[in-house]
């Protein structure tokens, strides 16, 4: 209650500041969205069987989307319809997870995972001036340079917060994954700073997305980027001639990224290029190696999805002891060499640990498709827009759709956060489109 107080007491200063109190309470939000769970207090309320979890994360979405509500009672909701198809697209998405639930456990998940969707809703009504934007940029930022020194301090021997061993990549305070997601958000907004905007500030948070990309050595997310930084250009091209500048700033930077990411995990591209037989053989041993591990958690999938191919085997289904254990056998004939605490078991369920092909086993192709449309709606929105926030939303989706390549379905996670601001950025730009030259944005 005394957070909740704080942080309505700071959206009423805000807003007698001139500010909108929308935007403000985002911004606020930025540091519980993108903070792991454990290191959030929370309550934990009885559910029948189960029970359902309440962090600060939980509490800001829910504020913001208030606050939006309120804006778009007093402004009105025409924001809003540039992007009806996304909207609708996302409902079905939300939808079809709901009807896959197949217990209360899972019932708890899915309104967890569909709770953050409120941010992409959010964004058009509350981002309406290019203050309000910028606010919740620097807010990202600024909590992307805590994040970022906080993994170079692991990084340097420090054990702090789970911290891995000197030297290797670091999860900071969030998750590999989840670290990645922060940074490439941060990244584009720099990028969209220096090459859209012409503000050397922007180099910021070009700086701290960067490092905090190669810290968190997300191999998955390094496609995510390239395409995002083609994408970028595409959004800069629309607005002017594309310059030599433009293409080298972008260029060296996922060159950076990448080389770093490459570096930080050359061991577990070794151990891959050997579990291919590409680079001698693989031996079986006790410990479990990244890529292999992956290949097996994505084999599995791919077989609960031939077993349940149009509607899946229901959502987190591919996580039920029941539905993966029939699997198994194959898999043990398949990765003979893998190690056996690899393998799923009732202590270490594992997940598939990629969302598409979690999608496919979980939701079935129905599932799969209604996963994939709303990014393919929330793109074709940014790359038709010429406002600032719609080159941010094009980077931050390709970015998160590249990092899901590497990470499960997980309710109420950072990857989460940024993945439907991207979305709703992408809304808000569509917005700002025909208004956009005439502003000065």
């Amino acid at each position: 209650m005394a957070v909740a107080e704080s942080l309505a007491v700071r959206v009423r200063s805000a807003a007698h500041a001139g500010i909108n109190p929308g935007a403000a309470a985002l911004a606020l939000a930025v540091p519980f969205l993108f903070l792991h769970i454990k290191y959030q207090p929370g309550v934990r309320v009885p559910l029948g069987s189960t029970h359902l979890g309440l962090e600060l994360s939980d509490l800001a979405v829910v504020i913001v989307a208030l606050l939006a509500l309120r804006e778009g009672l007093r402004a009105g909701f025409a924001p809003l319809r540039p992007a009806r198809l996304l909207w609708i697209a996302s409902l079905a998405l939300v939808v079809w997870i709901f009807v896959r639930s197949g217990s209360l456990t899972h019932l708890v998940t899915a309104a967890k995972f569909s709770e953050y969707a409120l941010l992409a809703l959010s964004a058009p009504l509350i981002l309406r001036r290019r203050d309000d934007w910028e606010l919740v940029a620097a807010a990202v930022v600024a909590w992307s340079v805590v994040a970022t020194c906080v993994g170079l301090l692991q990084f340097f021997g420090l054990h702090i917060a789970d911290a891995w061993a000197a030297g290797r990549r670091q999860p900071s305070f969030l998750g590999h994954s989840d670290f990645a997601a922060l940074s490439a958000l941060a990244l584009a907004i720099g990028l969209a700073a220096v090459l859209v905007a012409g503000r050397r500030i922007g180099w910021a948070a070009v700086a701290t997305g960067a490092l905090g990309l190669i810290l968190s050595g997300a191999t998955a997310g390094l496609i995510g980027i390239a395409a995002g930084a083609a994408a970028l250009l595409y959004a800069i091209s629309r607005r002017r001639p594309l310059a030599i500048r433009d293409v080298a700033v972008s260029g060296a930077v996922v060159g950076v990224v990448a080389a770093g990411v490459l570096v930080l995990r050359a061991g577990d591209f070794e151990n891959f290029l050997r579990f291919l037989h590409l680079k001698g053989k693989e031996t079986q041993t006790a410990s479990i190696q990244t890529y292999s591990h992956h290949t097996l958690l994505a084999y599995i999938g791919y077989r609960i999805w031939r077993d349940h191919a149009v509607i899946g085997a229901g959502w987190q289904a591919s996580t039920d002891p029941d539905v993966v254990d029939p699997q198994l056998p194959a898999a043990h004939r398949e990765f003979p060499d893998v190690a056996p605490l690899a393998f799923p078991t009732r202590e270490h369920e594992w997940g598939v640990q990629n969302a598409y092909i979690q999608a496919a086993a979980d939701l079935g192709l129905v599932g799969l498709v209604l996963w994939l449309l709303p990014f393919a709606l929330a793109l074709v929105l940014a790359l038709r827009a010429n406002a600032p926030p719609g080159a941010v939303a094009e980077f931050t989706i390709l970015a998160a759709m590249g990092i899901w390549g590497g990470q499960g379905l997980v309710a109420g996670i950072p990857l989460d956060a940024a993945t439907w601001l991207g979305l709703g950025l992408a809304a808000t730009a569509a917005v700002q489109r025909s208004r956009a030259p005439a502003q000065g944005e």
